[in-house]
């Protein structure tokens, strides 16, 4: 499997068949009709080849993929790359959590555009959590430059 340019300037991944191949294939045409950036797409066509790679290691079609199959995805991305042509510059490790990050981005996205278009039911990939904690008071327009105290009228120039 790999990514090539399509004739119509966006790409497809070669080599994936049956219907994961049709799926991503209009969902990366979705993304460029959508004006999505050619190094977006591209991008995202990594990112999902990375994920198909997983899917083909585990005989897993992307309909039947559940929310711990993407947990394990993870889990894979953490390992470390070997192989007679990785030079090994520090320790060995995976991938990064921005690389992790975006790959679960495209994810998210690639099943979404499978729920609409009814290829799955629900969306595997798990969302981030929204943060409960305190949150800072507004403070207004200006409210960055200012320290927070109150003023006075004592404060007000003359």
């Amino acid at each position: 499997m790999r990514v090539v340019p399509s004739g119509s300037g966006g790409f497809r991944i070669d080599g994936v068949g049956g219907s994961d191949g049709v799926l991503v294939d209009a969902f990366l045409d979705h993304l460029r009709v959508r004006a999505f950036s050619p190094l977006t797409v591209r991008a995202y066509a990594f990112h999902v080849l990375s994920f198909l790679r997983f899917c083909d290691g585990r005989s897993l079609e992307l309909s039947a993929v559940r929310p711990m199959d993407v947990l394990d995805f993870l889990d894979w991305l953490s390992c470390p790359i070997g192989g007679a042509n990785v030079v090994e510059l520090r320790r060995p490790r995976g991938a990064s959590p921005a690389t992790m990050n975006q790959r679960i981005a495209a994810l998210r996205g690639l099943f979404e555009f499978a729920v609409i278009s009814g290829v799955c039911d629900e969306n595997p990939v798990p969302t981030a959590r929204r943060s409960s904690g305190a949150r800072a008071k507004r403070r207004g327009l200006l409210g960055h430059v200012s320290t927070g105290k109150a003023r006075t009228l004592s404060a007000v120039p003359k």
